[in-house]
């Protein structure tokens, strides 16, 4: 009889440490009909329970109690968040949607994005977030002359939207 019980036991205890690791080290695939929305409402603050940082394929989700939901990007296209600023940034590859903080806050700027063959995809007047950032959704697979101004002061980049290339742009520094 002990011998049963022990074996029970062990058995029990075997199941219970194999589900209490089910998620550590393997992070669980999100889905979700509106990724688009997602990260706006995490660029926008309106998510807080978590943490989100995204890359060129993946906007990662990282909870308080460690569990990770990784959810696929489009396939056509990129993220990227542009910081202008004038005196103060922070180097960066992947934008961390709930920790990134630009200098130039709610400020408003004449964006001009052309991509490599002449054809004009941002000119308008738009305003940055609470965060300093300013997000866009670009072709995938391109190259792109961007152009932001601000109060007399301009800055001009070139930015990529190939599968390695940065989510964070933070050197469009305003001269």
């Amino acid at each position: 009889m002990k011998g049963k019980i022990l074996i029970a036991l062990l058995i029990s205890i075997v199941m219970l440490s194999a589900c209490a690791n089910e998620n550590v080290g393997s992070p669980v695939v999100g889905e979700t009909d509106d990724i688009k929305r997602l990260v706006q409402d995490y660029s926008m603050d309106k998510i807080t329970d978590s943490s989100a940082s995204i890359t060129s394929e993946e906007l990662i989700v990282s909870n308080e109690n460690g569990s990770k939901t990784v959810y696929s990007l489009p396939k056509d296209e990129f993220f990227v968040s542009i910081a202008p600023y004038v005196e103060a940034t922070h180097p960066c590859e992947n934008h961390s949607l709930t920790g990134c903080q630009g200098e130039l806050v709610e400020e408003d700027f004449n964006v001009y994005i052309q991509d490599e063959e002449g054809n004009v995809i941002v000119d308008e007047k738009m305003t940055t977030l609470a965060n300093g950032f300013i997000d866009f959704w670009l072709p995938r697979d391109k190259t792109f002359k961007v152009k932001v101004e601000h109060d007399g002061k301009i800055a001009e980049t070139e930015i990529s939207t190939f599968k390695a290339d940065n989510t964070c742009i933070t050197t469009m520094q305003l001269m």
